[in-house]
């Protein structure tokens, strides 16, 4: 009866450790699978990372011909203006001459002016004559020359319309090519895309559990600076010597201010030529921030990247601008080796590391107006 109760005792321990083993196996096999998915979703988002960073430069050489065309627009406006302006003069300038020639020859006046006007075979004909002759008064010479500057004055002017509209023509298809590159890039951006969507909605699930408390840190941080900023102010209210040969850094004097009102967009999406709380690029984050202040500034990074002054990577402050990956990218630095940033097509306004992964790698420098 003993050796029974052991058998079947054996038999039980046996069977629970075959069970223990199954189990064990499939929970091993979970994981696995699971680790696998995660391998797949992160090369995938390599692929799509290398994309973001192509349409990024696409993006902000749209916005380079953006602006150039606007500034070409507004060269072809003032010319316009004045060449309606010289058209006028023109046409003033030729009633004079008509004036003073039929004075002259009613009156019965110099015969060597008549002989000069009414002999000439065209206008400039009449001023190679005009320079050639000594005998002509300085009234009737003035009436010439006006007549000739408004004359040449229409000719420039149009010469200039002209090259402006071929630019313009350059310009337009230049922004239409980098439009169809864009939406390419998009197209391509989006097929991978769907292949690990699942993953990715977690991922941006947790990415935006971690943006809240960014978000926290740094307005804890830029309140931190804020006091600081009000206490060294007060200090330097009190006569205290400057050390021989110490020259003060000049501060980023818009930083707290712009840091503030481009934090408040965070979790606005990304939309290429956005520069409005509807939809922001990277550059148009900027261009919007500072407009809050009264400030007009580009919305291109090459632009950008030419005012203010180059700050060293160490002596980075609260709103001096990022840039990166060639200029195809900026961001606003906000203390903490953090920026906020508008980051690519399908993601939002939000605050990122600049000091890893692909930000340290493609990091070009920073400036600070």
């Amino acid at each position: 009866m003993i050796r029974s109760s052991k058998k079947r005792l054996s038999a039980l321990v046996l069977v629970l450790a075959v069970a223990a083993l199954v189990a064990t196996t499939v929970a091993l096999g979970e994981p696995a699978q699971i680790t696998e998915k995660k391998a797949e979703a992160e090369q995938v988002l390599a692929q799509i990372q290398q994309i973001d960073a192509d349409l990024g430069l696409a993006v902000e050489a749209y916005n380079g011909a953006t602006l150039r065309l606007e500034a070409i627009e507004e060269d072809i406006a003032v010319n316009q203006r004045h060449l309606a302006i010289a058209r006028r003069a023109y046409r003033v300038s030729q009633k004079n001459l008509a004036d003073r020639i039929v004075a002259l020859y009613t009156s019965g006046g110099d015969d060597s002016v008549l002989e000069i006007v009414l002999g000439s075979a065209s206008l400039d004909d009449l001023l190679d004559r005009v320079d050639s002759v000594q005998r002509i008064s300085a009234q009737d010479v003035a009436i010439i020359k006006s007549v000739s500057g408004a004359r040449d004055e229409i000719r420039a002017r149009a010469k200039k319309l002209a090259a402006a509209r071929a630019e313009q023509r350059k310009i337009v298809g230049e922004r239409a090519a980098r439009r169809r590159e864009i939406e390419g890039k998009l197209n391509e951006r989006q097929r991978p895309y769907e292949s690990v969507k699942d993953q990715i909605v977690q991922l941006e699930a947790e990415e935006r559990e971690r943006q809240r408390r960014l978000k926290e840190e740094a307005q804890r941080r830029l309140e931190e600076a804020q006091r600081a900023a009000a206490a060294a102010a007060e200090a330097a209210s009190i006569d205290i010597p400057t050390p021989v040969g110490a020259v003060a850094a000049a501060p980023n004097q818009y930083g707290n201010d712009v840091v503030n009102i481009a934090m408040q967009f965070l979790g606005v999406p990304y939309v290429w030529g956005g520069a409005s709380p509807s939809g922001f690029d990277c550059s148009g984050l900027v261009v919007y921030a500072y407009a809050q202040l009264g400030i007009s500034v580009p919305h291109y990074t090459g632009s950008l990247w030419q005012m203010g002054s180059y700050v060293p990577r160490d002596q980075l402050e609260v709103g001096d601008l990022v840039f990166f990956n060639g200029l195809g990218h900026m961001g606003i630095y906000i203390g903490g080796g953090q920026m906020v940033h508008a980051p690519h097509t399908g993601d939002v306004v939000k605050i990122s590391d600049i000091n890893s992964g692909w930000y340290a790698a493609s990091y070009v420098g920073a400036r600070r107006l």
